[in-house]
């Protein structure tokens, strides 16, 4: 047994050998990639991993501005019961779930569909205008993005009220109807996204061989067999690692446009947790409170994208790490 033991822990320890070997060979080997990636990893070390420590401290204080970090008293889990206990809770909870997962059913195919369709167009002069045409919503402000939906919207001299009561249609006050709100922001988020989305996935249909086409062709596969057998395999890799990501950021939502368009009318289905943290940290200065709260949401999101890329891994060849 002890001659078993010693042989398994010896070629454990080779393998790992081999394997960190093998790492810094490729880094070695590949040091310019590396270099141009020590930029982004400082940032990432100075503006999120630094203030993390102080953030989650904040968490588990009862904080005094005056006192700082080291003196403030020490309360332990009251603000995450506080939360959890809060009539609050449920609420935002199902409204940043229903917006996540309206946002995945519809917003996350949409540049999917939209780069699938501008692969079929074979005039290079029309596919690089709808390109052009498609990424000018995502440089828009978010301000001005708002400005336009409340200016759409509007019951006097909205555009959409114009044609709904040309077409024997009523006004209908979009933004004070809390049923519309999670339609107007997935549309909004759409609209502002789909053509800066689908960037990956033209590069994406970029390395796929064309011999694989033409063998299709040759074999009397038609355009849509095409898109289902080729096209879309090749492009599955690029599909799920967006899909992780996007997992991951289930309980976030792009609280900037919500905070310019919702109301306490909408609040019932318009407010999310990171409008909520806004308020209480922003508004009403509880830092404390507000970081338990945003705590709670990156330990969700972390423990959802760890457990969608075990699946992934078990059911793909695709995962992030």
């Amino acid at each position: 047994m002890s001659t078993d033991h010693a042989a398994g822990s010896a070629a454990h320890h080779k393998k790992t050998a081999e394997r960190s070997k093998s790492v810094w060979k490729r880094i070695t080997n590949e040091y310019h990639l590396y270099l141009l990636f020590i930029p982004v990893l400082i940032y990432y070390a100075i503006f999120k991993y630094v203030p993390m420590f102080g953030t989650i401290l904040l968490s588990f204080l009862d904080y005094d501005i005056f006192k700082g970090l080291t003196s403030s008293h020490f309360v332990g889990f009251k603000h995450f019961i506080t939360f959890f206990q809060s009539v609050y809770f449920f609420r935002l909870l199902k409204n940043t779930l229903v917006l996540n997962l309206m946002n995945l059913v519809f917003v996350f195919p949409a540049p999917i569909l939209f780069a699938l369709l501008m692969n079929e167009i074979h005039h290079r002069w029309i596919k690089r205008l709808v390109q052009t045409i498609s990424y000018l919503p995502h440089f828009v402000s978010t301000v001005i993005v708002a400005s336009m939906a409340v200016t759409f919207l509007s019951p006097s001299v909205g555009m959409i009220n114009h044609i709904m009561e040309s077409l024997g249609g009523e006004r209908i006050h979009f933004l004070l109807k809390p049923e519309y709100f999670k339609w107007i922001y997935t549309s909004i988020d759409a609209w502002q996204t789909i053509g800066w989305s689908a960037i990956l996935y033209f590069a994406a249909l970029t390395g796929i061989h064309s011999e694989l086409y033409e063998a299709a062709m040759v074999d009397g596969a038609s355009r849509w067999k095409q898109a289902i057998h080729i096209t879309i395999p090749g492009i599955s890799s690029t599909i799920i690692i967006m899909l992780l990501l996007k997992i991951g950021h289930m309980l976030e939502v792009g609280y900037e446009l919500i905070l310019l368009l919702y109301n306490p009318t909408t609040y019932v289905t318009a407010d999310v947790i990171n409008t909520y943290v806004y308020r209480k940290g922003i508004i009403e200065s509880s830092y404390s409170f507000a970081s338990a709260v945003g705590f709670f949401q990156s330990i969700i999101g972390l423990i959802l994208i760890v457990g969608a890329n075990r699946l992934a891994k078990k059911y793909s060849e695709t995962s992030m790490w």
